[in-house]
């Protein structure tokens, strides 16, 4: 094949296993043969609109069938796909379009009238694959060539579309299968959403790699998730430490059946050390991870071995992927003491689009990319993720990472979700403020979850104030959005 790129991913599946079955939805099944015909079926019709190399091919849905063929597609031609977070606002979207300027944009149907009120050409999925030709389309592909732009959350800022190369995503896929031995009989449950980078790629793009089968879920749920671990016999689910937590919280949850289960894949956030115990409690280990939208996503990983020994890091670098700590002087950072996290790799972006004044401060020209993420590596060289750089609270002169503190609150039988921030403070210029939203049981108060901490942390850690939320705000990735947080609960 001249198309070294994902896009003829469907074609090599469907010429080795044509009849296992690649996507499953809704009841409904579709097998690789059928995937492989249905992606030049779209990518045929896109050609005919106008679509070519190096265009971009921008998608509004949950996860879906039609989101995973217009993935497909857009790499048949050489096109880069763009997938668009459907949580974000109208304006929101509307800036992101008219950065990415799409030759086209598809949407499901649940967000066709918000498509259509949108700065890009619309087309119909459904349409244009019941029109195009089935006939094998082989347009030349390099590896080296855009395959992505993804747009990262936008937690500290306006948004940013990260370019992921095919080759990027091709050594994610191999870094995941160095520690993950995916077999091609896996069962992989996607709630988690495409238009993120730790879904796409180290889940369906690995599974659709290994010829397995991808479950799409439009949306998370508690109950559906485990229906469909029993029903579907699923074998490997990806999920952010607060859908684990949901599900450890369920009065399913000591009689559910998981006996299928294989892997959790776990990244996104800091996996609080008391879950990871409750689930090694039902005999299942998390595979943590670290990484970003800039890495494709995988940086470091946690493999099973070492999951009891080393619980609460992030683990070492990946395979293919250089990982190192670095001071604020610019130097190492020794084992113990924090450090901002680089990495480098075949994995890392090549920059940002049409950005190159951003692109230079992030990454080195010698190829090592800045995360913005503080870490502390141990002896072994373990890395444990603190915290961004931005959330880390300043006290009277000591460095405080909240995410160490919410790890110890978690351990509190009251508390379900927490988040600490750094309000202002006349003596010490900063102090800690946590914002917790309780278990529904719970008996105590904020004094009783401070005296809890005392002897747990360094009582410049400790938070001086605690404010009981109904709930946390959250990005679709499960990330805590801590500049929402610090706006609407900053004052001490």
């Amino acid at each position: 094949m001249r198309n070294q790129g994902l896009g003829s991913w469907p074609a090599r599946r469907a010429r080795m296993t044509p009849d296992r079955v690649a996507l499953s939805h809704g009841g409904g099944r579709a097998t690789y043969r059928e995937l492989h015909a249905r992606v030049n079926r779209l990518a045929s019709a896109l050609r005919d609109l106008g679509v070519r190399r190096g265009d971009r091919v921008a998608y509004l849905g949950v996860n879906h069938p039609a989101l995973v063929e217009t993935f497909f597609a857009a790499g048949t031609l050489g096109a880069i796909f763009v997938p668009l977070n459907t949580r974000l606002a109208a304006p929101e979207l509307d800036r992101i379009l008219r950065d990415a300027g799409p030759a086209v944009l598809l949407a499901g149907a649940e967000h066709a009238e918000l498509a259509a009120s949108l700065p890009a050409r619309p087309a119909d999925h459904g349409e244009l694959t019941a029109a195009g030709d089935p006939a094998p389309i082989d347009e030349p592909v390099d590896r080296d060539e855009v395959c992505l732009i993804m747009y990262t959350s936008g937690t500290t800022g306006t948004p940013k579309g990260a370019m992921l190369t095919h080759a990027n995503l091709t050594w994610n896929t191999f870094n995941l299968l160095v520690d993950v031995p995916l077999a091609h009989d896996e069962v992989t449950l996607i709630s988690a959403p495409l238009f993120h980078i730790a879904a796409l790629a180290q889940t369906l793009v690995p599974t659709v790699l290994k010829g397995g089968t991808a479950v799409l879920e439009p949306a998370f749920d508690v109950e559906r998730t485990f229906d469909l671990i029993e029903a579907e016999r699923v074998t490997v689910m990806f999920g952010v430490p607060a859908m684990f937590a949901f599900l450890s919280r369920s009065p399913r949850w000591p009689e559910a059946d998981l006996s299928s289960l294989r892997y959790l894949l776990c990244g996104g956030a800091p996996v609080p050390e008391p879950l990871i115990r409750a689930y090694q409690d039902r005999g299942l280990t998390f595979l943590q991870g670290y990484g970003m939208t800039e890495t494709s996503p995988g940086a470091l990983f946690l493999a099973a071995e070492h999951s009891v020994a080393k619980a609460g890091t992030a683990g070492v670098p990946c395979f293919f992927s250089d990982v190192r700590l670095v001071g604020p002087d610019g130097a190492p950072a020794a084992p113990g003491e924090p450090g901002e996290v680089h990495v480098r790799g075949p994995n890392v972006t090549p920059g940002y689009w049409r950005r190159p004044e951003e692109t230079a401060k992030v990454l080195s020209q010698d190829g090592w990319f800045r995360s913005g993420d503080i870490g502390v590596a141990d002896e072994d060289g373990y890395v444990r993720i603190s915290d961004r750089i931005n959330d880390m609270i300043i006290s009277g002169g000591e460095n405080v990472y909240p995410a160490e503190v919410e790890s110890a609150l978690y351990g509190h039988p009251d508390v379900a979700e927490c988040a600490v921030i750094g309000v202002p403070d006349d003596r010490w210029g900063e102090v800690g403020k946590a914002l917790v939203v309780l278990r529904p049981d719970a008996k105590g108060g904020g004094a009783d979850l401070l005296a809890y901490l005392d002897g747990r942390l360094a009582r410049f850690k400790i938070p001086k104030y605690v404010e009981f939320v109904p709930q946390l705000p959250r990005n679709a990735a499960g990330k805590v959005l801590k500049a929402q947080l610090r706006t609407s609960h900053g004052a001490p």
